[in-house]
């Protein structure tokens, strides 16, 4: 056992080191130097992170807007003529391209269609095609069109746009994941003439 003169200075010692302790932690909690760095710290990565996902929702937005714009140009360029054929209408990827750039078209679809309203106002597929080269439908195939294009006689351009999107999202445990998503945009366009547009090799 040890002598009490050695216990009394092991207490005074236990005693002084819990002193400096209690001083430096009071010390350190009124000392603000450095916290606005911490703060900083803690922060940047959230604000990083919103950043990038509302910039990535911007470009998305873009996309978007020149998928409807790509549509609505192909479906206007295709109505104007009386006749058209495949090789007039392969001309309106690069139509889209156009539209889309600086954005790349990689994995774009395109599909368009004549449609013929007959009398009782029901709207058939006169002729369609699409990047394969072969009928997007079966020609005389009913399909559904808009009330307002609804016109007895009449005829219409139909032209269907998709492309693939990838967008760059934080999540709220600040971990990234790209989300593909796919943006389909359609487009009708009233025949600016009285007779039908034919496509002879359709």
């Amino acid at each position: 056992m040890k002598p009490i003169s050695e216990r009394r200075q092991m207490m005074t010692r236990s005693k002084k080191m819990l002193s400096a302790l209690g001083r430096t932690l009071n010390r350190l909690k009124g000392d603000r130097q450095g916290l606005g760095a911490v703060e900083f710290a803690i922060i940047f990565p959230i604000l990083l992170s919103l950043y990038i996902t509302a910039f990535e929702l911007t470009i998305g937005f873009s996309v978007y807007k020149r998928a409807t714009r790509a549509a609505g140009a192909i479906a206007d360029l295709v109505s104007q003529p009386q006749t058209v054929n495949k090789a007039y209408l392969a001309t309106m990827t690069d139509v889209a391209s156009a539209v889309f750039a600086p954005y790349q078209t990689t994995g774009m679809t395109l599909k368009i269609s004549g449609i013929q309203i007959d009398a009782n106002k029901v709207a058939r597929i006169a002729w369609s095609w699409e990047q394969s080269g072969k009928p997007a439908y079966n020609e005389g195939t009913i399909v559904s069109i808009p009330n307002n294009f609804k016109q007895a006689n009449g005829f219409i351009i139909h032209s269907e746009l998709t492309i693939p999107h990838s967008l760059l999202m934080f999540m709220s445990s600040l971990s990234s994941t790209i989300t593909p998503i796919t943006i389909s945009r359609d487009y009708y366009f009233a025949k600016r003439e009285a007779d039908p547009i034919t496509c002879g090799d359709c």
